[in-house]
């Protein structure tokens, strides 16, 4: 028998967008598919068998076909996305259901439930390709990592990419100050230390500051500079999902949190001043980055004469890390003055450093970035 269930079946839920395809007679296994697909954020449509309406079924972005319905949609043109799901832990012959309906996975509950969510979660917020993720590190202190994380992500804003900045640094004085904006409102980390599992894209963007355009994750003025690397895992997945461009401004120590970044960025950035003592703590942690990041870039900065005069050539200085060199941070008169008058660094678009930051966005997609 081919029918509808009556959940939410007016025309607009037909054309809604990321909704999966439940199809099951199953009462149980039914609630416990709703329950998921509420706790992923999606409102699925439910049918007993293959949908009479013409495309449904193909155009469906995830389909969760329950153990009963299997003998129904044998016959429904194959596709990606199908998902074979029941109770039954000791079924044998569940494996030749699913290649009889060309299913992708085979799911038991309530052993897959997390995985099922994470998958139903995607399809609802319209998974595409993940965020191009760029972490940049400072060689040693001072070297201007923050002012090229700002730049980078103030930049991308500006040429009309979704853009998050994250600050990773609990020590390094708040990157929502360095925008002039630390009294914007919004959640700041230690409001997500408490997070486990998936957190939402949507939601995620929607509760943090925004300023210049982009949305800032960044400290607050509390005590409190932990965030356990689950939550830090799941803060930056869900950043990840939403598209776009991702900047994390990164601390030069690596304990458990920031190499749970490290693990999700495409490629990093060592900012490194063109002098042989900054060469040589540079060197330590690259050592120590490379363990977890195989994308890492050296930007040489501006030594103490300025622009690197007197100093070593850019790339003398790649040479000596023995890392590929992704450019010379130029000069930019005033630029300390207009961060002390609130104007964050990059915000001057025909200035070097948002020139030298366009030129970083066009290039890095074409050398295999996350994009």
């Amino acid at each position: 028998m081919a029918g509808a269930i009556a959940y939410d079946r007016s025309p607009a839920a037909d054309r809604r967008q990321g909704a999966p395809l439940i199809v099951t007679e199953d009462v149980e296994l039914l609630d416990d598919l709703l329950r998921l697909c509420a706790a992923a954020g999606a409102r699925p449509e439910v049918h007993h068998g293959v949908p009479e309406q013409r495309g449904d079924w193909e155009a469906a972005p995830l389909v969760l076909v329950g153990d009963d319905a299997a003998v129904r949609v044998r016959g429904a043109v194959r596709r990606r996305g199908v998902v074979l799901v029941g109770h039954d832990q000791d079924d044998p012959d569940v494996w030749q259901r699913a290649v009889e309906i060309g299913a992708d996975h085979v799911l038991r509950l309530p052993d897959g439930e997390q995985w099922l969510v994470d998958r139903i979660a995607d399809v609802a917020e319209g998974a595409g390709l993940p965020a191009l993720t760029v972490g940049v590190i400072g060689g040693r202190g001072g070297a201007g990592a923050s002012t090229l994380a700002c730049a980078l992500a103030v930049t991308s804003a500006r040429e009309g990419r979704r853009t998050l900045l994250v600050d990773a640094d609990p020590l390094g004085g708040g990157l929502d100050v360095l925008l002039g904006g630390e009294t914007a409102d919004g959640l700041r980390w230690p409001a997500f230390a408490e997070s486990r599992g998936r957190v939402g894209g949507s939601a995620l963007e929607e509760s943090l500051p925004e300023l210049h355009a982009l949305r800032v994750l960044s400290w607050d003025r509390g005590d409190s500079v932990v965030v356990p690397p689950e939550a830090v895992r799941a803060v930056l997945a869900a950043a990840r999902r939403r598209g776009g461009s991702v900047v994390v401004d990164l601390p030069r120590r690596v304990d458990d949190g920031t190499a749970e970044v490290l693990a999700q960025l495409d490629l990093g950035l060592l900012v490194v001043p063109p002098e042989l003592r900054a060469v040589a703590a540079a060197r330590r942690v690259a050592s120590v980055v490379g363990m977890v990041l195989q994308d890492l870039r050296v930007v040489v900065g501006a030594g103490r004469g300025g622009g690197g005069l007197g100093g070593l050539p850019a790339e003398e200085v790649a040479r000596l890390l023995g890392l590929p060199l992704a450019g010379e941070l130029p000069v930019e008169p005033g630029l300390l003055a207009a961060q002390a008058s609130g104007t964050p660094p990059g915000a001057a678009a025909r200035g070097p450093l948002a020139r030298f930051c366009s030129a970083f966005w066009e290039r890095v997609p074409a050398e295999g970035g996350g994009v």
